[in-house]
Formats: structure tokens, C-alpha cells, sequence
């Protein structure tokens, strides 16, 4: 089964389009599909319209099988596919607890199963239960904003950036914790770490000025001549 299948994709600001004739597919048998590419290539600009934030000019996006081009943000997370933004969109002002009842909001009767199956995960969670989401250093704020996707119960998650502003070994973690959801939900990672979002993806689209300019497994990519020297040297 064809989880995700975008095909002849453009997407504009504006005047200013973005993204041209981009076509992707994620197959159910994948648990990490990875977009990288550099600063400005788009990446972002593509989940926002996976998640229904932006319109296409033209082109279709299929979710689970249904055509979501023009989907609201809120039917294409109860649709089942949920981002985790690179912002995060923390309710800095409210508590831990209350952040993962708004990410539970559609699910509300399975709250507290949900919630305990997110702190098993990131324990910290549970230690900061009463703590303002604001007040949460930058890793548990990371943890916090994943826990609250994760709330949401979704059939793919989708990762903006997840270790941007990270120091290394924080960073680290969030790779591995996102392993490890992989094991039970696919997910679609946009990630500037190339050679970590490489060595976790089953397949891998390179983005560069809008558009698809190489696609193939992790390895392939990793491999690759053109990757290795734009993106890995050092």
C-alpha cells in the first residue's frame, strides 16, 4: 500500500513559486522516508503542504489513499498524518500535562493510555508533568513537542528540523528516540544532519531549488558522489 503519493507538486508563495513538479511516494513497508537538501530548497515549504498549510498551484497529494489537496490543516491530522514542526508551537504558558491534552484533543477518551505510553518513552515528561512548557530547556521543549505529536495517535509522523538548535548529544537522543518510533509509525524526517537522516531512511529524496534531484535508499544517497561533496565533506 502507497502511504503518501505526490505527484507533479508546485507550490508557491505568491508570486514566488517554491517547489516544481515535485512527485514522491512513501510505501507502507518504509519506516523513515527522508527529504534532505540545503537551507532554502523547500523542504519545509512540502510539509507544510502535506499538512494542509499551504495550497498547491497544482499537482495532487494522496494520504492513505485519499486525495488531501485540499484538506484543512485539522482534517489532515485526524486524517492521521501529524507534523512536529521545526517552531515546535509549544503553549509556553500552560503546563507539560496540559501541552499533551491539547496534542490529544481528537482522542480525548484515550488520553491518559496515550499519555502514559509518551512518558514510558520520555520519562522527563513526567517529571516535568506541572512545569511550564516555556521554562523547559531546549531537548525537553524537543521531547515535549514529539510527546504532544504522539498524543495526537497518528498513522505517519512528520519531522521538521528535529535537532535544530540542539547541542550534539542532545541531538543524539532525539535520533534515536525517532528510531525508535519508526518502529511502530512510519515517518517522513526533513533534517539538515544529512548523514544521520541518510543512515536512518529506508529512501531518501535530495531537494535543491524546488525541485527532486536525486532519490534512492539512505545508502544510495550516502554514497553518493554529489551528496558527499555538498553535503558531508568534514
Amino acid at each position: 500500500m502507497t502511504l503518501i503519493d505526490v505527484e507533479n507538486l508546485n507550490v508557491g508563495y505568491g508570486d514566488l513559486q517554491v517547489l516544481w513538479d515535485v512527485s514522491m511516494t512513501v510505501e507502507e513497508d518504509e519506516s523513515v522516508i527522508a527529504i534532505v537538501g540545503p537551507n532554502g530548497a523547500g523542504k519545509t515549504t512540502l510539509l507544510k503542504t502535506l499538512s494542509g498549510l499551504l495550497e498547491p498551484t497544482s499537482g495532487t497529494i494522496e494520504i492513505f489513499g485519499e486525495d488531501t489537496s485540499e484538506y484543512s490543516p485539522e482534517e489532515i491530522i485526524e486524517h492521521g498524518f501529524v507534523q512536529v514542526p521545526e517552531e515546535r508551537n509549544l503553549f509556553d504558558d500552560m503546563s507539560v500535562y496540559d501541552n499533551l491534552r491539547m496534542g490529544s484533543y481528537r482522542h480525548r477518551e484515550q488520553f491518559e493510555e496515550t499519555r502514559e505510553e509518551v512518558v514510558n518513552m520520555f520519562p522527563v515528561l513526567e517529571e516535568r508533568r506541572n512545569q511550564h512548557a516555556g521554562t523547559l530547556s531546549g531537548g525537553e521543549q524537543q521531547m515535549l513537542a514529539i510527546g504532544r505529536g504522539l498524543m495526537a495517535q497518528p498513522k505517519m509522523l512528520a519531522f521538521d528540523e528535529p535537532s535544530g538548535a540542539l547541542a550534539p548529544q542532545l541531538a543524539e537522543r532525539v535520533f534515536e528516540k525517532i528510531e525508535e518510533i519508526s518502529d511502530d509509525i512510519p515517518v517522513l524526517l526533513v533534517e539538515q544532519h544529512v548523514d544521520r537522516a541518510l543512515e536512518l531512511a529506508d529512501r531518501a529524496y535530495l531537494l535543491e531549488n524546488g525541485r527532486i534531484v536525486t532519490e534512492g535508499t539512505g545508502d544510495d544517497l550516502l554514497e553518493s558522489d554529489h551528496v558527499r561533496e555538498a553535503y558531508l565533506r568534514g
